[in-house]
């Protein structure tokens, strides 16, 4: 199995996640990573969904989504040819002889200290999923208090977007 990245543009309507997650939960796909977020238009959302799967139950589903009223485009994102982040917030233990050098790794690791407390520090790191990974492996030694990251979001990478041509307002009324 390989894993893949769609980026599916739908209406922003009551029910459309539910339909779209249950339609890989009845093909028996797990999904790894789901965001969802507005788009540059008001009634149109973006569901960036990260799944494992054989390439042929992927064309599938795809085909299946597209079936789906409310679903206007898919596309597949090349992790080659995009740009994709995730957010992870995480409580680090820090007392006074510790507090420094979680500091210098938060500063080395391009992340923000966002929140102090006397015993802890909460740290937010922006990136790829190997980053973050990284970032944590090096933090857990002082102990993780609490730890939460988003799922990836993802664009294609240069001037072309999926949203040209694809967002004229949908009519379903005829």
């Amino acid at each position: 199995m390989s894993r893949h990245t769609l980026s599916v543009l739908v209406e922003d309507k009551p029910g459309v996640l539910a339909r779209v997650a249950s339609l890989f939960s009845r093909r028996g796909f797990n999904i790894e990573s789901l965001a969802v977020g507005p788009t540059e238009v008001p009634e149109i959302s973006r569901m960036t969904i990260v799944v494992s799967v054989d390439k042929l139950p992927l064309e599938q589903v795809t085909k299946q989504l597209n079936k789906l009223i409310n679903v206007i485009k898919i596309v597949e994102l090349d992790p080659d040819a995009s740009v994709q982040r995730e957010i992870m917030l995480v409580k680090v233990k820090a007392d006074m002889d510790t507090r420094s050098h979680i500091l210098e790794t938060a500063q080395l690791f391009r992340a923000k200290v966002v929140d102090v407390a006397p015993d802890a520090v909460t740290i937010e790191a922006t990136g790829k999923a190997d980053k973050l990974q990284a970032l944590l492996k090096v933090l857990e030694p002082f102990g993780v208090k609490e730890l939460v990251k988003s799922g990836m979001v993802a664009v294609g990478r240069g001037p072309r977007s999926i949203t040209d041509r694809a967002l004229r307002p949908v009519d379903r009324s005829a």
